[in-house]
């Protein structure tokens, strides 16, 4: 991609209204501020979107920027609304209290309203690639928007996900993570993997102090391992489209998250 790399980076609120959703949905848009011509860049969608300010992302890609270290890119952070536990989940599938039962809903959103607002709104027929990434229950949905690959995703960014969620509670004496994790249960009945469709994980080791199976590893690494070991199974090729990271520091939070985003951008545009 022959373009220059941007020095400084701007930052928009735009709001649009959803029927899905029944409500109006805050954007914040990082865009390189010294472009004038969109059509050539990539553009990432991010789950709670009201985080980004907080991290925060703005000088944490100017200053990648700066460096050379990544392409230039689009970033739409889509804010939560009061219903977040409803709207994030998987789709079809909501969780033993039914959390998640908008999941199609939101993913409906992303398709049929925010993606034509952004083509409207830059005048695009279309952008060159799509990622989507997201923090906890919102890491959960990029994953399950991008695996069931209706917008053609090439990246998922998965922050601390709630890759638990699950079909009846752990305290069921019923429950087994085999059989009734929701995800990893997806993962493991598609038939058709969405091609060429790359991963990123990223766990804490301080994300969590739960340890339902007593193996001395916390529930949301041993979570994101075995559905990395779910796509593994699926034939994805772990050495050149997953990538994990943990961090020994990392918390559950915010500040964990906004120290592991470099490695998500380099990782996925350096």
């Amino acid at each position: 991609m022959n373009i220059a790399h941007p020095a400084l980076a701007t930052s928009l609120i735009k709001s649009i209204p959803s029927r899905f959703l029944g409500r109006v949905v805050d954007l914040d848009i990082i865009i390189p501020s010294n472009l004038n011509n969109f059509r050539n860049l990539p553009l990432l969608l991010v789950n709670d979107g009201q985080d980004l300010a907080k991290m925060p992302l703005l000088p944490i890609l100017e200053q990648l920027w700066r460096q050379h270290e990544i392409a230039p890119l689009l970033v739409i952070g889509i804010h939560a609304g009061p219903n977040r536990k409803m709207e994030y989940g998987v789709q079809g599938q909501p969780d033993y209290l039914g959390r998640g039962a908008l999941a199609g809903e939101y993913q409906s959103f992303v398709s049929q309203e925010l993606i034509p607002f952004l083509e409207q709104y830059w005048s695009l027929s279309s952008f060159t690639d799509l990622s989507v990434a997201g923090f906890s229950l919102g890491g959960l949905s990029a994953f399950d928007m991008a695996w069931t690959n209706k917008l053609s995703f090439k990246r998922v960014g998965v922050f601390s996900g709630s890759l638990w969620w699950r079909y009846i509670d752990q305290n069921d004496p019923c429950y087994s993570d085999q059989a009734h994790r929701i995800m990893h249960g997806r993962v493991r009945e598609t038939n058709q993997v969405p091609s060429d469709l790359q991963f990123f994980f990223q766990c804490g080791a301080l994300d969590e102090k739960s340890d339902r199976n007593k193996n001395g590893v916390i529930d949301s690494i041993d979570d994101t391992l075995d559905l990395i070991q779910e796509l593994a199974l699926k034939g994805v090729d772990a050495d050149r489209a997953i990538h994990y990271l943990e961090l020994q520091d990392g918390k559950h939070d915010v500040p964990t998250w906004a120290k592991a985003m470099p490695y998500f951008l380099k990782w996925g545009w350096g």
